[in-house]
């Protein structure tokens, strides 16, 4: 099945549990409760409306951080309608999430149940505790499988259904070959790379797909640079497409764009962009 069938299914499954929440919300007999159940729904609903580019990497650490918080509100509120909730601690911890936040997780579960157990006697809440860590423990077991599957697909070559957007390893393959088809076809081809920061990594990648030819590939190389290949017929075109290309680009950390006659390696690239002083700096080829 297709990526993006697979996403569709799960924004379908995302949005009926957000619907739901807004139900349970409109039932609550206290404020503070619909407000909690109101919040959660819309976690779910925004979750799937952002789903298109969140599904290949994590999202960010806040808004993995507040199903967390208004599950455990939801247990101090009114622990008597949602003690049954306590079960899901072992969904959240199988979510896309940093190390410490497992952390988090597994603290913030020991303290819901622990105002549980005050109500409940000792051997109940033995038992609950115990049944609790051994679901939490099979649900990080889950994490830690689905997070080899989350790396293979984070390193897969086509980072988005749709775009062309590709992966670091993708730009050592191209930039021998598109090298030699310069050479041999007698036109003008230059790699770009592109500094910026992680929150606009995503949107930046997606308009320079859509600046770039269908011929033309473009490159996530880590969380914060991106890369593009232009080609075009002579260094007056490209100059021209460059100055165009700034100009989408707008305010970005560093911009770097050379001749691929004149590359040695990628990562002698990218560490000459690391060390420039400009912020934009252009290595045309040589003169003959």
């Amino acid at each position: 099945m297709q990526s993006k069938y697979k996403v569709q299914l799960l924004r379908g499954y995302l949005l009926m549990a957000g619907l739901g929440m807004a139900w349970l919300a409109h039932a609550a007999p206290g404020l503070p409760e619909a407000m909690l159940l109101g919040l959660a729904s819309g976690w779910l609903c925004i979750t799937a409306i952002m789903l298109d580019f969140s599904h290949r990497r994590p999202a960010m650490v806040p808004w993995q951080l507040l199903p967390s918080l208004l599950l455990a509100a939801l247990i101090w509120v009114a622990p008597e309608r949602y003690q049954t909730w306590l079960w899901a601690w072992a969904l959240l911890i199988m979510l896309p999430q940093p190390p410490w936040m497992g952390g988090v997780n597994a603290l913030l579960a020991g303290m819901t149940w622990w105002s549980l157990a005050a109500g409940e006697g000792l051997a109940l809440a033995t038992l609950t505790g115990v049944l609790l860590a051994g679901m939490m423990t099979l649900g990080l077991a889950r994490h830690l499988e689905l997070q080899g599957l989350r790396a293979l697909s984070r390193h897969r070559v086509r980072l988005i259904p749709g775009l062309h957007l590709w992966t670091s390893s993708r730009l050592i393959q191209d930039l021998p070959i598109e090298r030699a088809r310069a050479q041999r076809e007698g036109i003008h081809a230059e790699l770009v790379l592109v500094r910026t920061s992680l929150l606009d990594l995503w949107p930046l990648a997606q308009r320079l797909c859509r600046f770039s030819r269908s011929f033309e590939n473009c490159y996530r190389l880590d969380r914060r640079t991106l890369a593009l290949i232009l080609i075009d017929r002579d260094v007056e075109q490209a100059e021209q497409r460059r100055k165009d290309l700034l100009t989408m680009l707008g305010d970005v950390k560093r911009f770097r764009a050379s001749a691929l006659s004149r590359i040695e390696s990628l990562g002698d690239e990218i560490h000459a962009m690391n060390r420039q002083h400009a912020t934009a700096t252009v290595i045309r080829e040589f003169k003959s």
